[in-house]
């Protein structure tokens, strides 16, 4: 494939996730007002949308409880400074077995399955600009975790996201996500313009090897728009990566939470990393507006 670098790059960042980071880091943003604030950092910092989801104000765990997606969208559209919002619509698709000999009946502590209606209804409360669809099913890490998202689950996903005019940002973990993409799209069930998230390295998708990345890359249609990270140690090399091969960025909390070896990282200090990458590249830095007018998103 020839080189066609991306000149013109907006920056994605995923200010908290849903994964267990809260114990190793104090800068993973908790509460809505945390996570608000840190959305508002990530947006003065370089980027053009942030990414989020909510916890547990108590635990910090996961959640997906409508009042806390609410009071995080309030407080990003009442911010200083404007930016497109991007919230998952990941969760409720946790299913984790018993255990080897007896896989039935699930691990309720960590199974949340939930039907598609429910798993977007703070999107259709909320009606943010961009949400994600997560378009597959895998393994997950470790143990006897494995993410839940069945062909026809994401055919309904999509078809009320679309409905709502919510742009959805497909995930796409391996290449077979990839391929069902493809035909939710030739389905008519996400409309152009499609943009879509390569996510490098999550054990046991698609490893963040260059080969692999660009066998990623190389099955995302020319005229779809896609970003791409890497979680762990090579999360701040894949900004150059990704723009090298016609892509834009993401970074953040839910991805890394080192901003150097061994210094634990704010997400406006990933933001600030990455737009030192892609300035240093010779590329520009898009901000909200242009994203909008290309994506055709609508502001809210």
């Amino acid at each position: 494939m020839p080189l066609s670098m991306n000149r013109e790059v907006f920056i994605t960042c995923a200010v908290t996730g849903s994964g267990d980071t809260v114990s190793k880091s104090s800068h993973v943003p908790i509460t809505p007002k945390q996570i608000a604030e840190a959305a508002v950092e990530a947006a003065k910092a370089g980027a053009a949308i942030v990414h989020c989801h909510v916890r547990d104000p108590e635990t910090g765990a996961p959640a997906r409880r409508l009042d806390l997606y609410k009071e995080v969208t309030d407080r990003i559209r009442s911010a200083d400074i404007d930016v497109v919002l991007n919230l998952t619509a990941g969760m409720g698709g946790d299913l984790v077995f018993g255990n080897v000999e007896s896989p039935l009946p699930v691990n309720e502590k960590g199974t949340d399955m939930a039907g598609a209606t429910e798993r977007v209804a703070h999107v259709a409360e909320c009606l943010p600009e961009i949400c994600t669809l997560d378009c597959g099913t895998m393994n997950f890490s470790l143990g006897d975790y494995v993410m839940t998202n069945t062909p026809s689950m994401l055919r309904e996903m999509a078809r009320q996201m679309t409905a709502l005019g919510v742009r959805p940002e497909i995930e796409a973990f391996d290449t077979g996500h990839l391929w069902f993409a493809k035909q939710l799209v030739e389905e008519g069930l996400i409309e152009d313009p499609v943009l879509i998230q390569l996510c490098m390295g999550i054990p046991w998708g698609a490893p963040d090897d260059l080969n692999t990345f660009m066998a990623m890359v190389n099955n995302v249609p020319a005229n779809w728009t896609f970003s791409a990270f890497s979680i762990g140690r090579n999360a701040l090399a894949y900004p150059a990566a990704a723009i090298l091969a016609g892509g834009n960025v993401r970074v953040g909390l839910e991805d890394n939470l080192y901003v150097g070896k061994g210094q634990l990282a704010t997400n406006g200090q990933l933001v600030e990393k990455a737009v030192s990458v892609i300035e240093g590249m010779g590329a520009k830095i898009i901000g909200p507006a242009e994203v909008r007018e290309t994506l055709k998103l609508t502001k809210r």
